[in-house]
């Protein structure tokens, strides 16, 4: 029963997240009509920080919809009742994100020539089906679980999904991974990688989604419930930090990328200490603590580790995506460059308040289309306590 207090702070949230998202499409215009001039990015350090956050909520989008594929595809009943929430919020993430994607690119208007002409040599072409594609299977899982007579197919649906969110993962990394013209990129292990990043950057949004919406109904989630999502985010976290050290040490064993990892590990600046303190203490080390410490896991612990998770993640994009820009391609193996173009130099990055508000205002849009959503149907996670509590 909604009361008007709750109707409006309903209207109250809309209102904040439109208006975020209008300043995000604000500073978007502002940065067409002048130019990237009025950024921090030029000709060497081209996907500045609303990439960072665009990247951010595609990954998250994936992830985030591992929930319901444990609940749909693997059976397990206390996922199942929160399998709507992830859906709605992969649909947001994916389209927040999508957002600041477009609007960055500088000629947002040329996103027809995207969806009319195709070159399938490239892997940006296959992402143009890959995340329609992703919004489409969703939109049809959904279906499957509100309507009672398709309720049959939501595990094939399921599986569909879940086939599909590691395919757009998959593409997602191999942007980076295909890449020859930044050092720091051109790893197979990348797309492996941002499969598994996804899956503790989707639960960790996922949590504070769903701590967020108890709170605003007054309810608690079942203890068991709440140990067994910690620990799986705990092992989430675990397995993303793994395979992100080895990705490193893969990177230290070639000659060829010492200079470049000591750059973003040792000697670049903030660079180093984005990863070490940004994403290795807080954004992993200390989550691992309050998730997986028999003493913790009580709602604060869990928030609190969800919202390091997420801080995490955006410092490691930042070294990723930035620090890999920044650092100049070596393009005669044991020889110095220099040139009037800056060749050989490492780049000097400075975001600016536009590009800080465009990536904001893809948050505010994810924002505004869960609150909708959520306000419009039935996407609370409907708890049966008991069956929760005994499969746990």
């Amino acid at each position: 029963m909604r009361t008007p207090t709750d109707t409006r702070n309903f209207w109250l949230l809309l209102a904040l997240g439109v208006g975020v998202t209008g300043i995000g499409v604000g500073a978007a215009h502002l940065m067409e009509l002048h130019g990237h001039v009025i950024t921090g990015m030029d000709n060497q350090v081209v996907w500045g920080l609303p990439h960072v956050f665009a990247i951010f909520m595609i990954v998250a989008a994936s992830g985030v919809l591992n929930v319901a594929s444990i609940g749909s595809v693997f059976g397990q009943p206390a996922y199942k009742p929160r399998a709507p929430l992830s859906g709605l919020l992969c649909l947001a993430l994916l389209a927040g994100g999508l957002m600041v994607l477009m609007l960055d690119l500088g000629r947002p208007d040329r996103v027809i020539v995207a969806a009319t002409h195709y070159n399938f040599a490239s892997v940006f072409a296959w992402n143009v089906f890959l995340y329609s594609g992703m919004a489409a299977v969703v939109v049809v899982y959904l279906w499957t679980m509100f309507e009672r007579r398709f309720n049959t197919y939501t595990q094939p649906a399921g599986v569909a999904a879940l086939i599909w969110r590691f395919v757009l993962t998959t593409g997602t990394g191999s942007i980076f991974g295909f890449l020859v013209a930044r050092q720091a990129y051109q790893s197979a292990l990348l797309a492996p990688l941002f499969i598994v990043l996804s899956f503790a950057w989707g639960l960790a949004v996922f949590l504070i989604v769903q701590a967020t919406m108890y709170g605003w109904n007054k309810q608690h989630l079942d203890p068991a419930v709440r140990r067994r999502m910690a620990r799986l985010l705990g092992l989430f976290v675990a397995a993303s930090a793994y395979l992100v050290a080895v990705y490193h040490l893969t990177n230290l064993y070639f000659e060829r990328q010492a200079d470049f990892e000591a750059f973003v590990l040792r000697g670049g600046g903030l660079y180093p200490l984005l990863f070490w303190l940004g994403y290795g203490v807080l954004g992993s080390a200390l989550p691992m603590l309050l998730l997986l410490h028999p003493r913790l896991g009580r709602e604060r612990d869990i928030l609190a580790a969800s919202a390091l998770v997420v801080a995490g993640a955006f410092a490691w994009l930042y070294v990723f995506i930035i620090g890999g820009q920044a650092f100049p391609l070596e393009i005669f193996p044991g020889h110095q460059v220099s040139s009037s173009f800056a060749d050989g130099a490492i780049a000097g990055y400075l975001p600016s308040w536009p590009e800080l508000a465009l990536g904001i205002g893809g948050l505010g849009a994810a924002f505004v289309l869960t609150l909708v959503g959520v306000r419009l149907f039935d996407f609370m996670p409907q708890d049966d306590f008991v069956v929760a509590a005994d499969k746990a």
